[in-house]
C-alpha cells in the first residue's frame, strides 16, 4: 500500500492479466495439457467436451490426444467434485490440495445426504452396510482394474438397488444406490472416472481405484487453493473468491490472511477502494502493472474457466450479453472474445461449420482473428460434433 492508498489496477490490465495468465494470447500457449491446466487452476469438466476444448485453446499444438494422454495414460490429471460442488479437473500434484480442501468436505456432507435418503428412501441400509458396500466396491476394482458401474453391479449387488424419490408426486423418481455411492467415493478421493467408453465426449464411463494422496491440513490446503486462485485470477474481490469456491465467508477470510492477500484498488462496483471503485485482493508483490500480451482472439467453450472466473463479470462482459450466453442456472455457453472481453458466441452446425455472432462492430483486424481460431478449431476437430451440455439461447440460436 502506498502513502496514497492501495494501488489501483484497471479494467485495461485486468484484460492484460487475462489474456496471458490464462494463455489465451497466443504468444503464452503451452506445450502440455498439464500447464494448461495449472495455469487456470482447474479445468471445468461437468461437461466432458470442456475439458478438452478448454485445453485445446490453451495449447500450442491442439489435440484431444494430448487431453487423453494427461487423463487416462499419465494419470496427471484428475477430476474432482470439488469447487462449488462443481466437477474440476486439476493435476495431480494439486489434487491433495484440492481433495482437502474442497472435495472432502463435500464428501461429508454427500455421505450424510445419502445415509439420509438411504434410511428414508429405500429399505435394510444402515452406515455400517454402507462401508461394507464400499469395501466391496474397492476390492472389485482392485482386483479388475475398472468397471463401470453396471460392471460393479453384477459383482456388488447391493449398487442395484433403488431409492424411489418423491413417491406418488408428478416428479417422482428412482436414482441408483450405485451412482450415488460410486460418487461418494469419487468425492473422498477413492475412485477416479477412466477413459470413457465411446468419444472423449461421452459420459459413460468405467471407475479406476485411485492411489492415495499425501494428507494436507484443511487449513493449509484452503490457503494453497486461494494462492493459486489469486496467482491466476487476481486481482479479484471477496466475493469472487467466496464464490468462485463454494466456501464460508470465513474460510475465504482465513485462507486470504494466510497468504497475505494484499489489497488493491479496482474500478467500478461497491464503496470501498478509490473513490467510486472496489476493493480487490492480489498477491504480494502482485500489484504492478503487466505487460500488454498481442492482440488475440478465443473461441471458448461453456463453462471455460476464463469467463466461469470471477462471480463480478462487468469488466470483461456487458450486463446486456449475459441472456444469450448464460441459461437459466447461470451456466455460460460458448464465447467469442477479443483481447479480454466477451464479444460474442459461437457454435458448431451438424456439419462440422463452426459459425458465431459478434455483438457489435469490434473491427476488421478482430473479425479476422476470429475466423483463424475458428478454423484453428475445425481444424482438430476434425469430424467430432460437440453440443454443449448447458444450451445457451444463443448456441441454439446460431445451430437452428
Amino acid at each position: 500500500m502506498t502513502s496514497g492508498g492501495p494501488v489501483r489496477i484497471g479494467d485495461g490490465q485486468r484484460r492484460a492479466r487475462l489474456g496471458r495468465r490464462l494463455l489465451l494470447a497466443p504468444s503464452a500457449r503451452v506445450a502440455r495439457v498439464e500447464g494448461a491446466a495449472d495455469a487456470v487452476v482447474g479445468l471445468h469438466a461437468s461437461d466432458p467436451a470442456t475439458v478438452y476444448l478448454s485445453a485445446c485453446a490453451r495449447l500450442r499444438e491442439p489435440s484431444a490426444a494430448e487431453v487423453e494422454r494427461a487423463l487416462y495414460e499419465d494419470v496427471s490429471l484428475v477430476k474432482l467434485l470439488s469447487m462449488r460442488r462443481t466437477l474440476f479437473a486439476v493435476t495431480e500434484e494439486f489434487a491433495p490440495y484440492v481433495s482437502a480442501g474442497a472435495a472432502r468436505p463435500i464428501a461429508v456432507k454427500e455421505r450424510a445426504t445419502l445415509l439420509k435418503h438411504l434410511g428414508e428412501f429405500a429399505e435394510g441400509w444402515s452406515e455400517a452396510r454402507l462401508a461394507e458396500t464400499e469395501r466391496a466396491v474397492l476390492a472389485v476394482l482392485a482386483a479388475r482394474g475398472e468397471a463401470t458401474t453396471a460392471e460393479l453391479g453384477a459383482e456388488v449387488p447391493a449398487l442395484r438397488e433403488t431409492m424411489l424419490m418423491a413417491a406418488g408426486k408428478p416428479y417422482e423418481a428412482k436414482q441408483s444406490v450405485g451412482s450415488r455411492l460410486l460418487r461418494l467415493l469419487a468425492s473422498d478421493g477413492h475412485v477416479r472416472r477412466s477413459r470413457p467408453r465411446g468419444s472423449w465426449l461421452s459420459s459413460s464411463y468405467p471407475w479406476a481405484p485411485v492411489e492415495q494422496w499425501p494428507e494436507v491440513p484443511a487449513r493449509e490446503a484452503k490457503a494453497e487453493v486461494v494462492r493459486r486462485w489469486l496467482a491466476r485470477y487476481g486481482p479479484g474481490t471477496v466475493e469472487d473468491v467466496k464464490w468462485w469456491t463454494g466456501w464460508t465467508l470465513g474460510d475465504v477470510r482465513r485462507a486470504l490472511a494466510d497468504v497475505g492477500a494484499v489489497e488493491v484498488a479496482l474500478p467500478g462496483g461497491a464503496a470501498g477502494g478509490a473513490a467510486g471503485g472496489a476493493v480487490g485482493l492480489v498477491l504480494p508483490g502482485d500489484e504492478g502493472e503487466v505487460a500488454e500480451p498481442e492482440p488475440w482472439a478465443a473461441l471458448l467453450p461453456g463453462l471455460d474457466p476464463a469467463v466461469m472466473g470471477w462471480r463480478g463479470r462487468d469488466w470483461y462482459l456487458r450486463p446486456e450479453d449475459v441472456p444469450a450466453l448464460f441459461d437459466r442456472a447461470g451456466n455460460a455457453g460458448p464465447t467469442v472474445w477479443w483481447c479480454g472481453r466477451v464479444v460474442g458466441g459461437w457454435a458448431q452446425r451438424a456439419d462440422g461449420e463452426v459459425v458465431w455472432r459478434l455483438f457489435g462492430d469490434v473491427g476488421a483486424e478482430a473479425v479476422a482473428a476470429v475466423g483463424v481460431e475458428a478454423e484453428r478449431l475445425v481444424g482438430w476437430l476434425g469430424e467430432v460434433r460437440v453440443t454443449p451440455r448447458f444450451r445457451t439461447p444463443l448456441e441454439r440460436e446460431l445451430v437452428a
